[in-house]
C-alpha cells in the first residue's frame, strides 16, 4: 500500500507539532505521524512554566493538545503509526509506517526527538512527575530551597547540578565512577561550589517516598568486594545520564554525530539530502527545550514550503 504526499512530518513533540501548524497554514497538506510517544516528551512532565504565553504555567499533556489542535484547525491530516523505515535515496523519498504502509513524500521533516536514558529501576516509572526528572531546566523551579541529586559525571551532569545548585539548598551529585568525566572547567565549578556534595563510586539502587521521592537508596564501593549501603534524604532525582535521539532508520542516509544527533547545515534545518528536514531534540544536543524544539519546526516548514516552490511540487 502506497500513499504520496507532499510534505511528511514524522513525530509529534512541539518541532512537529509547530511543523504541522506552518504547513498546514500555507496548504501543503501535510500529514504527520505521532510516533512512539504521542505528544512527545512533554507528555510526561506535570507542569510547564517555561514556555511563552502561559503565564500560570500548563501541563505538559495540556500545552501538547492545544498545539495539535491548532495544526488540526488547518488541516493537518494527524496520524497514529511509527516509521519502521526510511529510504531517503532518491525523490519522492520512501517512509514505511508500522512496517506496512509506504508514504512516498516529495518533502520530510524528521521530529522523531531523543529519549533520555535512565538507569532502568522500577522507581524511575513508579515517581515519574511525582520527582524525578531528565530536565533540570524544565523543573528545577519546582526544587527552590530542597535538596536533590543528579546523576551522571559528565559536562551535561556537571551543568545541571550547577543549575540546580542555583536554586536548591543542597545537590548531590552522583558519580559511578571515581572521577568525572566532564571538562576540566566543569569539574573545578562542582567542586567550588558549596552546595553541590559529589558522591563519587556511588550507584543508586532505589527511591523511596510516600508521595513522591522523598530519598534514594545507594551504594558506595569501598573496594574490590566491600560495599556500604544507605539512604540519603532528597526531594527531586535528575537523570544526567545522555539522550539517544530517535534517528537510526534514517543513519544510512544523512549525517549524524558520534551520539546519534542529525547534522544539518549551519543554523537551518536542511540535512544533506535534499527535501529532507531535522527538527526538534533529534537534531539538537545542546538546548532540548519546547521553545527551541518549536522554533526549528518552524524553520524546517518555511524551508519544505521554499523547497516545494523551487521545484514546482
Amino acid at each position: 500500500m502506497t500513499e504520496r504526499v507532499r510534505c511528511l512530518i514524522i513525530g509529534s513533540g512541539p518541532a512537529g507539532y509547530t511543523a504541522a501548524i506552518y504547513t498546514g497554514r500555507a496548504n501543503l497538506n501535510p500529514v504527520l505521524y505521532e510516533g512512539i510517544q504521542p505528544g512527545g516528551q512533554l507528555t510526561i512532565t506535570t507542569e510547564v512554566e517555561n514556555f511563552p504565553g502561559y503565564p500560570e504555567g500548563i501541563g505538559g499533556t495540556e500545552l501538547m493538545d492545544d498545539l495539535r489542535k491548532q495544526a488540526e484547525r488547518f488541516g493537518v491530516d494527524i496520524r497514529s503509526g511509527i516509521a519502521t523505515k526510511a529510504d531517503l535515496s532518491q525523490a519522492p523519498y520512501k517512509i514505511t509506517i508500522d512496517d506496512e504502509k509506504v508514504i512516498e513524500a516529495d518533502t520530510v521533516i524528521i521530529s522523531t526527538g531523543a529519549t533520555a536514558k535512565y538507569l532502568g529501576l522500577e522507581d524511575e516509572q513508579k515517581y515519574a512527575g511525582m520527582g524525578v526528572s531528565a530536565c533540570a531546566t524544565c523543573d528545577g523551579f519546582f526544587y527552590r530551597k530542597k535538596v536533590v541529586a543528579v546523576v551522571g559525571g559528565g559536562d551535561t551532569a556537571c551543568e545541571e547540578a550547577i543549575y540546580l545548585a542555583g536554586l536548591a539548598s543542597k545537590v548531590y551529585l552522583i558519580v559511578r565512577k571515581p572521577y568525572l568525566r566532564a571538562s576540566q572547567i566543569m569539574q573545578d565549578r562542582v567542586m567550588n561550589n558549596p552546595k553541590i556534595e559529589v558522591l563519587f563510586e556511588h550507584n543508586t539502587v532505589g527511591l523511596f517516598g510516600e508521595n513522591g521521592v522523598e530519598g534514594a537508596h545507594v551504594v558506595k564501593r569501598m573496594g574490590e568486594a566491600d560495599e556500604e549501603r544507605y539512604d540519603i534524604a532528597i526531594d527531586g532525582f535528575f537523570l544526567a545520564i545522555g539522550h539517544k535521539p530517535n534517528s537510526d532508520i534514517f543513519k544510512e542516509w544523512i549525517d549524524t554525530d558520534e551520539v546519534g544527533y542529525i547534522i544539518t547545515e549551519g543554523a537551518t534545518p536542511r540535512t544533506k539530502v535534499p527535501g529532507v528536514f531535522a527538527a526538534g531534540d533529534v537534531a539538537d544536543p545542546h538546548y532540548r527545550q519546547a521553545i527551541t524544539a518549536a522554533a526549528s519546526g518552524c524553520k524546517a516548514a518555511i524551508e519544505a514550503e521554499r523547497y516545494l516552490s523551487e521545484h514546482n511540487l
